[in-house]
């Protein structure tokens, strides 16, 4: 379900803004932001499942203080955890990341193997806050082409409006690799389905 909440202009907004990134011309040369505070705000305007998630960054991340953000087509700054990492256990399993060739999207791209066309039975969402101007919103990521080149899936064309957003990738998603054709594989693939325990958490300044 798509869920998009707009709080343009809210003197809410406009103190995030201003306790998170600073203010001044050297906020916009070097976009830089409180680290927890930002996670905080993100929780804040995020669903149960969206907080749960971000919880579980909380307790187990030691943010910074202060850092840079990141600029589009950059990974999030803290890979996502899950019960299979990257193909050989619980660990490191991949980053979020932040698109704009077509139009602004948030996207993923990790684990083992590829991403399975068939994502039946995983959902794999981000949840998303403007700093700037307030708006925010939980995406499914959806759209992901079945060859070589496409190492990511992605939400569909977003309008965040510009400035700093933070967000979080959570949930889960099936990744499939080649394996010899058997009963046991028909296809000639075999899959399986990471599923996020700590999430991928970025900023990106759009």
């Amino acid at each position: 379900m798509r869920r998009l909440r707009s709080i343009r202009l809210a003197a809410a907004a406009a103190t995030t803004a201003l306790l998170v990134l600073g203010g001044g011309p050297a906020a916009a040369e070097a976009p830089a932001l409180d680290w927890p505070a930002a996670a905080r705000h993100l929780r804040a305007v995020a669903d149960p499942a969206a907080a749960q998630a971000i919880d579980r960054l909380l307790a187990g991340q030691a943010l910074p203080g202060r850092a840079p953000a990141a600029l589009p087509a950059q990974p999030f700054q803290y890979p996502a955890q899950s019960d299979i990492g990257r193909g050989a256990g619980p660990g490191v399993y991949g980053s979020g990341i932040a698109l704009d060739t077509d139009g602004f999207r948030f996207g993923f791209f990790g684990g083992p193997g590829t991403i399975s066309p068939n994502q039946a039975g995983a959902k794999l969402e981000v949840v998303w806050y403007n700093l700037s101007n307030g708006r925010s919103g939980t995406e499914v990521l959806t759209e992901h082409n079945d060859v070589p080149v496409d190492t990511t899936i992605r939400s569909r064309v977003l309008d965040t409006g510009r400035g700093m957003i933070v967000a979080a990738v959570y949930g889960s998603l099936w990744h499939r690799w080649s394996v010899p054709v058997s009963d046991a594989h028909p296809d000639g693939f075999q899959y399986q389905l990471g599923v996020i325990s700590v999430p991928s958490f970025g900023a990106v300044y759009n």
